[in-house]
């Protein structure tokens, strides 16, 4: 009888031990499990890498780096990881390998890499479609060095830069069926470099060629990097209703343009390349009012030339699409800030209208875009050629009407058919009127 009795404590006891043993090691569990990472996203793209880990809270994190061979180390507190890390890295070429360790209730991920990189860690609290996020930006160390500012390999041509909007972790609007703004702009974007780089004396530059995201500062600055003489960012608007529809173009407020060229002029010796052709000489004038006045004509410059592109492009999206609104927009938009370099920013339909979500997927639709803006953009710079372009040398002037003249005498005074005359000034019939400006094209 004892020894039941005995036997019975025992097994008490050590059912008593086993369940604190295992309240216990419930109570760790659902305090490492306090936060998690539930998803890794890995963007890469030709200057940089950005590595965004969605975490259920806000994380609690350090990190450092090590070298032979490069690794950058992330402990996260009181989280644990629900992602696969094998492939993660497989189409990247700065992260060679994920992995991951567990050690005292924190994770640890070691990301090892292929060289040393200039390293940018933050968090991001919940926006839109996305939960609490940590960033990583490895960029590479010699990007300024690879971008410098070249000549123009063809001095005839008119480099155009066409800026994809969004891109990445940043996928813009998002229609009712899930289309990403992203994905819109880039595949316009791509058909308009086809059509520009068909033209004889234009030549296109992407700024953004894939799914990366590129800061709105660093898109300009590419822009002038590349030489670029116009600068068009495509993107697609959206409304917390699907009503709105409709294409627009947008230009640079002239205050905004004004507030950019102030800070410029601050520093003017070391950003006296932001000032267009009379840079040189405001870097060295120790006039501050011929400094001030050779950019403030740089900046009336620029902004004429965006309004006269953004009206031609109105005019061919016109034929193609519905106008939300049909003459340019001022906005302060951060990508048309450039002083020197005439920009717009094409919307190219409410992408939160069913209908118009439905076309800027459909290729036929996008390629009809991509060609108005190109005819857009063409159309101006035949009538205003650049100096030493090839435009300069076979696009067009004007020519007022006056009394007297008719279609004929001037087909013939300038050596050129009236089908053709009529066909430059969108003519649907032989009649002029006096007062009236055609477009004649230059022989030389």
């Amino acid at each position: 009888m004892y020894h039941r009795v005995l036997l019975a404590i025992t097994k008490l006891r050590i059912f008593s031990l086993l369940s604190v043993f295992l309240l216990s090691s419930l109570f760790s569990v659902s305090s490492f499990a306090a936060n998690s990472i539930d998803g890794i996203r890995v963007w890469p793209a030709p200057e940089n890498t950005r590595i965004v880990f969605d975490v259920r809270q806000k994380p609690e994190y350090k990190y450092f780096t090590l070298t032979n061979p490069h690794r950058l180390v992330i402990d996260f507190s009181n989280t644990k990881n629900t992602v696969a890390l094998k492939n993660l890295a497989a189409n990247d070429p700065r992260v060679k390998l994920f992995r991951s360790s567990i050690n005292k209730g924190k994770t640890r991920l070691v990301l090892e890499l292929a060289q040393s990189y200039q390293l940018t860690v933050f968090p991001l609290a919940p926006a839109g479609q996305y939960g609490n996020r940590l960033v990583i930006d490895l960029y590479d160390k010699n990007r300024s060095k690879k971008n410098i500012s070249k000549p123009k390999q063809t001095i005839g041509d008119i480099i155009i830069g066409i800026d994809a909007g969004h891109g990445g972790e940043d996928p813009g609007s998002i229609g009712g069926k899930g289309t990403y703004e992203k994905r819109v702009t880039l595949a316009i974007a791509k058909k308009l470099q086809t059509l520009i780089n068909k033209e004889k004396g234009m030549k296109a530059v992407m700024i953004r060629s894939g799914d990366y995201y590129v800061n709105i500062n660093r898109r300009t600055s590419l822009a002038r990097e590349k030489n670029v003489d116009f600068f068009v960012s495509i993107h697609a608007d959206a409304f917390h209703t699907p009503g709105p529809s409709g294409a627009s173009v947008w230009v640079v407020t002239k205050r905004r343009a004004e507030s950019e060229l102030a800070k410029w002029l601050l520093n003017r010796e070391k950003k006296s390349e932001l000032l267009g052709g009379g840079g040189g000489v405001i870097k060295n004038t120790s006039d501050s009012h011929l400094a001030l006045a050779l950019a403030d004509m740089s900046k009336e410059h620029s902004l004429g030339v965006s309004f006269g592109v953004a009206n031609e492009v109105i005019k061919e999206l016109k034929k193609i699409t519905k106008m939300h609104k049909k003459t340019p927009q001022n906005g302060n938009f951060g990508v048309l800030k450039s002083s020197d370099i005439p920009s717009i920013l094409v919307e190219t339909g409410f992408i939160s209208n069913h209908n118009e979500e439905k076309n800027l997927t459909w290729s036929k639709h996008q390629q009809r875009l991509a060609k108005a803006i190109h005819r857009g953009i063409k159309n101006h710079f035949l009538a205003h050629p650049l100096t030493g372009s090839y435009f300069a040398s076979v696009g067009y002037k004007k020519h007022k009407v006056r009394s007297g003249e008719s279609l004929s005498v001037l087909a013939k005074r300038y050596n050129i058919t009236m089908s053709k005359l009529k066909a430059i000034n969108n003519l649907k019939s032989n009649s002029i009127r006096i007062g009236q400006t055609l477009k004649i094209p230059r022989t030389g």
